[in-house]
């Protein structure tokens, strides 16, 4: 029963998982993620396939977590970003914006040239800063989905003491939730 398990059962380990440092372009950082989240020989990529790469310092301290979201909103900000960023990069009045102006011919131009120079950012510089609140492997899958939720999170990094030993992300809680109906 969901109410009766623990994250250890649906932890994925360490060893599993992207892992970044805060010192690498947002380049190195998503062909790290790309990796794990897709199978590049066979171009094959699966729904649960991992959306965050763990950012961890020279030490092997996690620092941060890098996530789908914010390497979006800086990679691509005319169409992720906030409204401030989608004007500030396409160099657009706020009518243009309204104006769903990212579909005109000028705020095409150098669109590639826009991500790749936005790739140059260093992870250090958007990695989502942690809240200090952790779960291990003894933890219910239960306090985990309460703790994901009210963090507004879509991965906890899982410790055993003070060693990193895997993640539990909102999909492997989600497949466990919906085992439910199955029942």
């Amino acid at each position: 029963m969901f109410l009766d398990r623990h994250v250890k059962e649906l932890m994925v380990p360490i060893t599993d998982c992207s892992v970044t440092s805060p010192t690498k372009s947002l380049s190195e950082a998503v062909m790290d993620l790309r990796q794990v989240f897709c199978e590049v020989e066979t171009g094959k990529c699966t729904e649960a396939g991992h959306r965050t790469s763990l950012v961890v310092d020279d030490s092997g301290k996690l620092v941060g977590i890098l996530d789908f979201r914010s390497v979006l909103q800086i990679l691509i900000p005319e169409l992720a970003g906030t409204f401030n960023q989608r004007l500030q990069s396409l160099g657009l009045s706020i009518a243009f914006a309204e104006a769903d102006a990212h579909d005109y011919d000028e705020a095409k131009i150098n669109f590639v040239s826009r991500v790749k120079k936005n790739s140059e950012t260093k992870v250090s510089k958007i990695m989502l800063k942690l809240k200090g609140e952790n779960v291990t492997p003894e933890t219910k899958l239960i306090d985990a989905l309460k703790l994901m939720h009210r963090n507004k999170v879509t991965v906890l990094p899982v410790f055993e003491g003070e060693q990193l030993v895997g993640v539990i992300r909102d999909s492997d809680l989600f497949l466990a939730t919906a085992g439910i109906l199955s029942e």
